[in-house]
């Protein structure tokens, strides 16, 4: 990442006229006296950030923040009432993919259609042409027009077209999940070689652990203002803490949230005497136990853990639906264990959060973020680099020998 700034946005203010009355004829403007009854509503108010070369940023916040109006301003598909912005080299944007399609086009026709309003040459779209088909998955039916296809199909080949842009710059806005699960799998590779090819993205999504782990710094929007800019786990954080229904801080500082007919009480390691511990080590046993409490009768209660680096990634989280670990009704106080016949987490410092919700995983009864931190020692694992150690075994064969 060098620090040459390639993207820009200078006191940006962008404004819309809400019409909350509008006259559909000339004898309702002569009776009213007026045309339209309207008022003026800033999306975006004096918004200023710089994005440096070779660096995944991303915008975060709730619906109507200004997140995607920045977006559009930076794309230039709007024009800001005051400030300006800036972006150098060759931009694409993954706004609303297959926006550029024509229903009665065939998917060929589309390619090379879509690929010129993005701006790649028709020589430029024969030589990608094999390759955005076979990422898109719809070889089959490349011939066949866009109308048929299925919304899955539509949006992959959508994708597919623009990301094979080649660009600079990459604009990105809430289309990280397109598609099945293997179309996921090779958007995040294609957004890997991106980021390692050293081109910039900036990108806007609700999906906090997306952004936790692509973006190097993330801008926080609400109500079309700034409210801050930092590392993703800080800024996540600060903005998780305003917006979550029942939120509030526990008698250990640590955020909590839920309705409240089951509650998480106490969490803590267990060693092989049945004793609290704060001692674990990498590649052998661990329990770790959750009490909880059930203020009435919860049909079919989920219980999950999320372990985390401090740094914020996320390295697993486990959870009793999972495993088909079901039971039909909880009611009162009890515990659940988790246990590890084998920890992998490689040595050093995590923290874990704690959730109690509906079977769907929609309702949250009791979420308790960043409730311990705890140690992992060297054990068993051989490992010195990542967070887990996989217990692989290497053999080497020299077959240079007779």
């Amino acid at each position: 990442m060098s620090g040459r700034v390639v993207v820009e946005a200078t006191n940006v203010s962008k404004k819309f006229r809400l019409i909350h009355e509008r006259n559909n004829s000339l004898k309702a403007t002569i009776l009213r006296g007026r045309r339209v009854v309207a008022e003026d509503f800033w999306a975006l108010r004096d918004v200023s950030f710089g994005v440096k070369q070779g660096e995944t940023f991303g915008l975060i916040g709730e619906n109507g923040s200004g997140k995607s109006t920045m977006l559009k301003c930076l794309t230039r598909i709007l024009t800001p009432n005051e400030g300006s912005v800036r972006v150098e080299g060759k931009v694409s944007a993954l706004l609303e993919l297959g926006a550029g399609f024509h229903p009665e086009l065939s998917g060929r026709e589309n390619v090379f259609l879509n690929g010129a309003i993005l701006g790649l040459p028709q020589s430029e779209l024969k030589k990608r042409f094999d390759e955005i088909v076979e990422f898109a998955g719809v070889g089959a039916f490349i011939d066949e027009p866009v109308k048929n296809y299925s919304s899955g199909m539509y949006v992959r080949l959508g994708f597919s077209v623009a990301i094979n842009v080649d660009p600079d710059v990459l604009f990105v806005d809430e289309v990280l999940a397109v598609g099945d699960e293997a179309f996921m799998r090779k958007c995040n590779d294609k957004f890997t070689e991106l980021r390692r090819a050293g081109k910039t993205i900036v990108l806007v999504s609700h999906g906090m652990s997306a952004v936790q782990n692509l973006c190097d710094r993330v801008a926080w929007f609400s109500h079309g203002q700034v409210m801050r800019i930092g590392p993703p786990k800080e800024v996540i954080d600060a903005y998780t803490d305003t917006v979550t229904v029942d939120r509030h801080v526990d008698e250990y500082g640590h955020p909590r949230w839920g309705s409240g007919e089951g509650r998480i009480v106490g969490v803590m390691w267990i060693d092989s005497d049945g004793e609290p511990t704060s001692r674990l080590h990498c590649g052998q046993p661990a329990l770790l136990r959750m009490h909880y409490e059930m203020s009435e009768p919860i049909e079919r209660p989920v219980f999950a853990v999320t372990f985390r680096t401090l740094g914020g990634f996320e390295v697993s989280t486990p959870s009793t639906r999972d495993v088909g670990c079901e039971p039909d009704k909880l009611d009162g106080p009890g515990h659940v264990d988790l246990r590890f016949d084998s920890l992998r987490l490689l040595p050093g410092t995590y923290e874990a959060s704690f959730f109690l919700s509906d079977h769907a995983r929609l309702h949250a009864y009791d979420v308790r973020r960043d409730l311990i931190r705890f140690d992992v020692e060297a054990g068993d694992g051989h490992e010195t680099t990542g967070v887990a150690a996989l217990g692989a075994q290497w053999t080497v064969i020299d077959e240079s020998s007779p």
